[in-house]
């Protein structure tokens, strides 16, 4: 699928939606739950059952990237599938370093 920032998904298969904050050069397949996410508003969001066994679910408010892909998307409403990119799991971004106060 292509991306662009500010695109809105969600899950087919649990209640998550994300925002695409930025977007990779080249097509990529975006899950949640083991299911390909859908954009926003289509009809079969939220009606299968989620893999559960893929990883933590996704929680509302925290950024999930891929560094190398150039991939970060946030999550405005969770659920209980894990995302995923082409397979991966897609792991929550981490809080950037405070500079120190010496």
């Amino acid at each position: 699928m292509d991306l662009s920032a500010g695109q809105k998904l969600s899950s087919a298969v649990c209640d998550a939606q994300v925002v695409v904050v930025k977007a990779p050069a080249e097509p990529v397949e975006i899950e949640c739950g083991g299911a390909a996410m859908v954009p926003d508003g289509d009809p079969s969001a939220g009606s299968g059952t989620p893999d559960t066994s893929l990883g933590e679910a996704v929680l509302l408010g925290k950024r999930y990237a891929d560094d190398d892909l150039g991939l970060e998307l946030l999550c405005t409403k969770a659920g209980e599938g894990a995302l995923s990119v082409d397979g991966r799991v897609l792991p929550v971004k981490g809080a950037k370093p405070l500079p120190s106060s010496d």
